[in-house]
């Protein structure tokens, strides 16, 4: 695609099955590495990750010839077969069906990175549920009908 210019910006989230607490602290680091590595080898540049035992938070830029719900796939079946893989935790690990996602401008981008950077401060005071709905409002997306924290 020459001469083909994009600031994109998806800061997405995406939770683990039931929201149970399987992301531990001994393993989380790598996990998020092999996100990173997944991210990159799909061409596209991870600028923040971060998250707690249930969710994690993904900042991306995102080139124009590249499908989100494709990079997302990708990602969580890549990275929950890792967890499987490295036998992590007892029983099968997969995420939660669907995703949000979230685009933002370039000057936004310091205010997103740090509260992704901080989530372990902040969830002191929000649980996920919380968190969520209120990207949902300051987004305008009627959260009412849908069905965001049932499992298919």
């Amino acid at each position: 695609m020459a001469n083909t210019y994009s600031q994109i910006y998806i800061h997405i989230v995406f939770a683990v099955k039931g929201r149970q607490n399987l992301i531990s602290k001994n393993w989380k680091d790598e996990l998020y590495k092999y996100i990173t590595g997944i991210v990159t080898n799909e061409g596209q540049k991870l600028i923040a990750i971060n998250g707690m035992p249930d969710h994690v938070h993904i900042l991306i830029g995102l080139k124009p010839d590249k499908s989100l719900s494709d990079l997302v796939r990708s990602i969580k079946a890549n990275s929950s077969r890792f967890i499987n893989d490295k036998k992590w935790i007892n029983g099968k690990f997969e995420w939660q069906t669907g995703f949000g996602a979230f685009s933002y401008n370039h000057s936004q981008l310091t205010n997103v990175i740090n509260y992704i950077q901080n989530q372990e401060e902040h969830h002191k005071k929000k649980t996920f549920k919380e968190e969520y709905v209120d990207f949902l409002k300051a987004f305008d997306i009627d959260y009412n009908n849908l069905y965001l924290f049932d499992d298919v």
